[in-house]
Order: C-alpha cells, then sequence, then structure tokens
C-alpha cells in the first residue's frame, strides 16, 4: 500500500479506521466540584503535558505556513462524506473535521484537548462529561455546539455499521450545560471508553439537517461531491470526481492556536492525486507528479530509486522508525467457509508457504517474519504462559488449544529445497489427519468428495508475485488455487460481505490495546457486515480474553492479557503470518522541512511538515 494506502486508512477514511488507543484520565485541576476535571487523557500512566503547555515537543512552533503538498492515492472515490458505508470516500476528506480530543504522538495511547477543553467521569467510567470551548467555530462561522456532538453520535452509529459497532457501548447523550455534554455508558470499569468517545469526529446538524443552494434538504446517509462543512484546519476547495481532491488551510482557523495544534498543519494546500495503481504512481512521482511517496515493495525499495533525482539529492530516501507494535499483517482465511474450519488445514497452508524464499529472492532480504500480532513490543507473547498470563490462560484450559500451555509458537521455516520437501510433507500429514486425501492429484474431502479449491483475492497486482509461489507449493499438495485481482470498489465490497477464501490484510495496533479488539476478533463481528473479522472467528475463549484486555486494571493486567489473547489467535492458525520492515520506507522531494525527531509512535506526516523551497533550492531543482 503506497502513501495514500496509509493516509486513507490512517488519515483520511476515518469512516473505516478510528485511530487504535484506550484512555483512563488524569486530573489537572480539581476545582470545588464533586468530580475532578481534566485536560488529558491516558490509560494508567502520567500526563507527559501539564494544562498549561504551549505545543507538542515533536513540532516546530515557529514552522512557516505556506506551499502545496501533493500526495498519491490508489483507486477512484465517489464521495466526500467518510462516515457512511456507502460510496468510496476520497482522500483528505476527513481533515476538514476536529474531534473532542486530538492524540499526542510521543505517549502511548495519549489525548489531549481539542474541541472540548476538559473532562469528567465517574470513578467507575460509566459516564464522561465533556465541557467544548466557547470559541469553537464552523467554517461558516456559526458555533460548534452539544447538540451537534449529540447529533454526530447519532448520525455516525447509523451511517456505518463499525460506528455502531465502536460506540455501541455509549447508550446516550446528552447536553448538559451550555456547553456541555454528557455520555452515559452500559457498563461500569471499561477504562478506555472516555477516550473513544473523544475520538468522536464532530459533524455540523445544522448544515445536514439544511438545505442546498438548490433548496433541497442535505442527506448524510447520501453520497455527495459537494464538499461539506467542516470545523478542522482544512476545508475542501477543488474536487475533479475521481481524479483529485484539494484542501486548503483555513486561515481563521478558530484551533490554530491552541497547544495540540501550534506547530502543526503547515501546508496552505494539499492535493491528492488518483492512480490507477501504485507501478503507474510510482512512475508518477519520478516525474515529479507528486511530492511524497511511502514504498510498500521491497522490490521497489532496491531497484526502483536508483533515477537522477535520487542520485543528485533531489529525492531523499528515509527509513523512519516509531515504537508502536507491528501490525499483523498475513493471508487471511475466512473460517466461515468450511474448508477453513478445522485449524490444521489452515496450518497446512503456513507449512506451504515458504516465506525465506520469498524473502531472500522478492524482497532483497528487507522482512522479517511476523511472528505476533503485536510483534516488537512488550505485549508479544514469548516464551510459555508464566505468572499473571498463566494465571488468565487457566481458566481456559480446555477451550484453547492446548499448545498455548505447551510450546513456543514458532512459524515454519523452508528457504531450501529440504526444507520445502519436509514442510510439505508435515502439510500432507495435517490435511489427511483434517480428512482430506489425494485422488488423482486432487485434494478432496473424503466424507464430501468435494475438492479443495481456494481463491486469492487481491487488490494490488505487485502482490501476485508473492502468490504465484505460493500457489505451485499448494498445488503440490493436490489444492486446485486461482488468484484474482480485481479493482478497489470489488474488492471493499466483497470483503465487507465476507465474500472471499483468502485475502491479504493487516491489523494496527496500539500500545493500549482495548475495545477494537471486538471489532477484530469478537464473535459479535463475525457476522457483521463491514467489521475487521474478516476471519470470522467467533471463539467464547478469545471473547473472555478480549474483555480481559479492555477491562485491565493496571498495566502489567494489560501485557499479561494481551499476550494471552496473542498466544491464542496465533495456535488458532487464523493467518499465515507475513513480515515486516524495519521502519516506514519513505522517498519525498527535497522541498520539505521536518522536525529534527519524528515522534515516538507516529510518522508526524502530513501535519508536522513544511514547505521549505530552500531545500529545493539547495538540492539544484530550482523549485
Amino acid at each position: 500500500m503506497d502513501l495514500i494506502g496509509r493516509l486513507s486508512h490512517a488519515v483520511c477514511s476515518a469512516a473505516r479506521v478510528i485511530i487504535l488507543a484506550a484512555a483512563a484520565l488524569l486530573p489537572v485541576v480539581t476545582p470545588a466540584s464533586a468530580v475532578e476535571v481534566r485536560h488529558g487523557l491516558s490509560l494508567f500512566d502520567s500526563l507527559k503535558y501539564g494544562p498549561d503547555f504551549e505545543h507538542f515537543d515533536y513540532v516546530n512552533p515557529d514552522a512557516p505556513k505556506g506551499g502545496t503538498l501533493r500526495i498519491s492515492a490508489i483507486g477512484t472515490f465517489d464521495s466526500l462524506n467518510p462516515f457512511i458505508i456507502k460510496g468510496r470516500a476520497g482522500a483528505l476528506s476527513s481533515m476538514i473535521y476536529d474531534t473532542l480530543l486530538e492524540p499526542s504522538q510521543d505517549e502511548p495511547s495519549t489525548y489531549y484537548g481539542l474541541l472540548a477543553e476538559s473532562v469528567s467521569h465517574a470513578d467507575d467510567f460509566s459516564w464522561a462529561t465533556f465541557v467544548l470551548r466557547k470559541e469553537a467555530r464552523w467554517h461558516d462561522g456559526e458555533p460548534v455546539t452539544p447538540e451537534d456532538v449529540v447529533f454526530s453520535l447519532e448520525a455516525l452509529k447509523e451511517g456505518h455499521p463499525q460506528y455502531a459497532y465502536y460506540y455501541q457501548n455509549i447508550v446516550k447523550a446528552e447536553k448538559t450545560g451550555e456547553h456541555e455534554v454528557t455520555f452515559t455508558y452500559d457498563q461500569a470499569g471499561n477504562r478506555e471508553l472516555p477516550l473513544i468517545t473523544g475520538q468522536l469526529p464532530v459533524l455540523p446538524k445544522h448544515y445536514w439537517e439544511g438545505t442546498d443552494d438548490q433548496g433541497r434538504k442535505r442527506d448524510f446517509f447520501s453520497t455527495t461531491l459537494v464538499p461539506p462543512l467542516g470545523s478542522g484546519p482544512y476545508r475542501i476547495t477543488a474536487v475533479n470526481p475521481g481524479s483529485t481532491i484539494t484542501i486548503e488551510r483555513v486561515e481563521d482557523y478558530w484551533g490554530r492556536d491552541l497547544p495540540v495544534n501550534v506547530g502543526r498543519h503547515n501546508f496552505d494546500r494539499i492535493r491528492a492525486e488518483y492512480f490507477r495503481d501504485s507501478t503507474i504512481a510510482l512512475e508518477a512521482f519520478k516525474s515529479d507528479r507528486f511530492d511524497v511517496r511511502f514504498e510498500t515493495s521491497a522490490k521497489d525499495w532496491a531497484t526502483a530509486y536508483n533515477f537522477p533525482a535520487v542520485r543528485d539529492g533531489r529525492v531523499i530516501l528515509d527509513v523512519i522508525k516509531t515504537e508502536n507494535p507491528e501490525p499483523m499483517q498475513a493471508f487471511v482465511f475466512n473460517t466461515r467457509r468450511a474448508k477453513f474450519s478445522d485449524r490444521r488445514v489452515r496450518l497446512a497452508f503456513n507449512y506451504a508457504f515458504d516465506f525465506e524464499w520469498a524473502n531472500q529472492n522478492l524482497f532483497y532480504g528487507q522482512y522479517t517474519r511476523l511472528d505476533s500480532y503485536f510483534a516488537g513490543s512488550e505485549l508479544a507473547a514469548t516464551g510459555l504462559p508464566e505468572g499473571l498470563e498463566l494465571e488468565i490462560l487457566e481458566p481456559l484450559r480446555g477451550e484453547v488449544p492446548d499448545e498455548v500451555f505447551t510450546t513456543v509458537y514458532k512459524n515454519p521455516v523452508g528457504g531450501n529445497p529440504a526444507a520445502v520437501r519436509r514442510n510439505l510433507r508435515t502439510a500432507s500429514q495435517l490435511l489427511k489427519e483434517a480428512g482430506w486425501e489425494v485422488r488423482d492429484n486432487r485434494l478432496v474431502n473424503i466424507e464430501t468428495n468435494e475438492p479443495m479449491r481456494v481463491e486469492f483475492l487481491l487488490v494490488q497486482p505487485t502482490f501476485e508475485r508473492v502468490v504465484l509461489p505460493y500457489r505451485r507449493n499448494l498445488e503440490r499438495l493436490g489444492i486446485e488455487v486461482s488468484v484474482r485481482t480485481v479493482d478497489v470498489s470489488q474488492y471493499q465490497n466483497r470483503v465487507d460481505q465476507f465474500d472471499f477464501d483468502i485475502v491479504v490484510n493487516s491489523w494496527p495496533q496500539s500500545l493500549s490495546p482495548g475495545n477494537e479488539q471486538r471489532d477484530f476478533w469478537s464473535s459479535a463481528a463475525a457476522d457483521r457486515p463491514g467489521s475487521r473479522n474478516l476471519a470470522g472467528i467467533a471463539d467464547p475463549a478469545i471473547d473472555k480474553l478480549i474483555d480481559r484486555v479492555i477491562y485491565a486494571k493496571s498495566r502489567e493486567e494489560l501485557v499479561a492479557a494481551t499476550r494471552a489473547l496473542d498466544r491464542v489467535l496465533l495456535w488458532h492458525h487464523f493467518v499465515v503470518p507475513q513480515w515486516y520492515a524495519d521502519g516506514t520506507r519513505v522517498a519525498r522531494w527535497n522541498r520539505f522541512g521536518l522536525p529534527d525527531e519524528p515522534p515516538p509512535y507516529g510518522l508526524g506526516f502530513p501535519d508536522t511538515w513544511w514547505y521549505a523551497p530552500e531545500a529545493a533550492r539547495a538540492a539544484g531543482t530550482g523549485n
């Protein structure tokens, strides 16, 4: 996935992905009231920044404003509303909105007030109250009100099933003061709920319940290419349907001087241009059609960046590292389909995948095999369970795979013909134990006589070079394999409806996992269209472990519960783990300024960068 794959999911497609974090509240001031009033939220740990902080440490508070940033997008779009399930929202379309709270990128799972100037909550986290800033304004000058917040929650929950699921624990939102909104939760003890509420993007009620220039009533639940009203640092100013979107910095943005915004949102304009696929986008980058490319192809990183602009310094190559867990990227089985219901079958597919060969011959040795859903962090399961983790797992003995208690999880190792033959023999034995046998060179189910046929559904043509060697090994087991690459819209529709055998997916994680784990792995999400439980996991023991993560009362318990969840997910073999790189590979034209040190829990892009034409002149571009 290139830059827009990241921006669309992490920054610009708020309808599909909300930044994962969890929170408990830290006191800031304690006026003469029944509850503590707070300026920031953090899970278990203290806040780095006090109530009078001036700016985040990872920004340049003196960064100049100006210039245009050009980014790429893959595919197309047909809507500017990123909060509904209909249509495909355009890149950047979520950047026109503010949320109640703003994340800090140099603290794990910590947020500070944006639209909300303060927060208070019940001791048992059964409710939370947010006080809005009186100066908060929409781009048309109207104030942001508690009514807007209540409307936003209701509209989002109705507009997209992921929002309905993510905010399902909020049973009521009501105006409790002139600038105050109180949220009531359906449970106590869930420390994350106040922060989840703080992530709420706030929408203008008066706009969506009003009429357009032709006197027609607006419909929030329909796609639109008319730029909506926002309150954030940017507004949409130009749209070429399916091709380009441009947003422009709002000069009189109400929140520009807030501590959470100082040194950020520095570009006058950000423009996203769409390309058919990543290969075309790469050539466009070389031709200076856009400015920054996040490279996910190891082959391209190793071979495609030896062009003149790189050699003479006009294009800079960099690898940005963060302290976040590495996301599990994998081949994902649709276990709703009977052929994948036995974990021995799924494990056999892992034995057929030769990562070591792929890493040497396709990836130029740039990757490490994933062996955890939280790789590279203290949350990853290691060794055998002990201490508090073992205490958490003991009541589930008999409900989880026996190997959870007896065996350290390791992926099969290939890399040479002898190892591949050994692995395929193991895979064949696993398939036989699961009720499959080879007849006339075809693997068939012993009871039903149905052949094992699988389709790899892809959205990126570049991934075919990974799947085709994998297919050869699977075919040696008698499995009939087809590979189908479709366009973005068709792919998303099929995935949303779970109409696939095997897809490639990744699940980004934070250092403080919580309620989002329900959307990833819980029984309740297994058959809910649009959920991120692509594997179709419906397992009571996993549901219990998710609750232990969510209701953890200390950092120690959170780590232990997450390790237990990680271990159980691995031993169910819901996926064939793939790989991760040591950092994020970034290519950029040399016309930007960056803070001296990137934040440890984020890339800082694009909001902490700024336009620096003097860098381009120094590199000889003259731009």
